[in-house]
């Protein structure tokens, strides 16, 4: 698992819009929020408007959400890559939703579930890591922000103060 304060490992990963991404591709951001998810977790499905919304409100200021599904397609079919790509148009994703078929990045990263933020800094290092909020199934019921309260502390040149939360969703399907 990688621990706060580390310097995030690189990928270099296909995305569902033809290109290619690397860290370097986010070189220049303030905060970039790499979420492991996938097509098929119900959790991950409840929170595909929350991530959409966070780019939408965070875009401007330098913050960036790079989504990365690692999950073996064998058993769990809906998530390949040609799935991810009809699924990404279907919910309007506006940030790069990236295919990690040999699963070696969620392996380097230490993703257990699916979502699993990794919040870094403008040096791609970890500062934050766990869930998006504190309530997967009703979004009204949210009572703390963790991506949105963490994101803000590092655009302010504040220190994270719940660097560690635990992440809610479905196991990381490995082959």
């Amino acid at each position: 698992m990688l621990n706060i304060g580390e310097k995030a490992p690189d990928f270099n990963l296909p995305a569902v819009d033809g290109k290619e991404y690397s860290l370097a591709s986010f070189s220049g951001k303030k905060v970039v929020a790499v979420i492991f998810t996938c097509n098929h977790c119900p959790y991950s499905q409840a929170y595909e408007k929350r991530i959409i919304a966070f780019q939408n409100d965070y875009s401007g200021k330098g913050v960036q959400v790079v989504a990365i599904n690692s999950n073996e397609d064998k058993n769990y079919p809906q998530d390949s890559f040609e799935h991810m790509k009809v699924r990404a148009e279907e919910k309007g994703f506006n940030f790069p939703y990236l295919r990690d078929e040999s699963q070696e990045t969620a392996k380097a990263y230490g993703a257990k579930v699916t979502p699993h933020v990794f919040l870094l800094d403008s040096e791609m290092k970890l500062r934050c890591v766990g869930a998006i909020d504190d309530n997967w199934e009703n979004e009204g019921a949210v009572s703390k922000q963790y991506l949105r309260e963490a994101t803000n502390a590092l655009l302010n040149g504040k220190d994270v103060t719940e660097k560690e939360t635990q992440p809610i969703g479905c196991s990381v399907k490995w082959k």
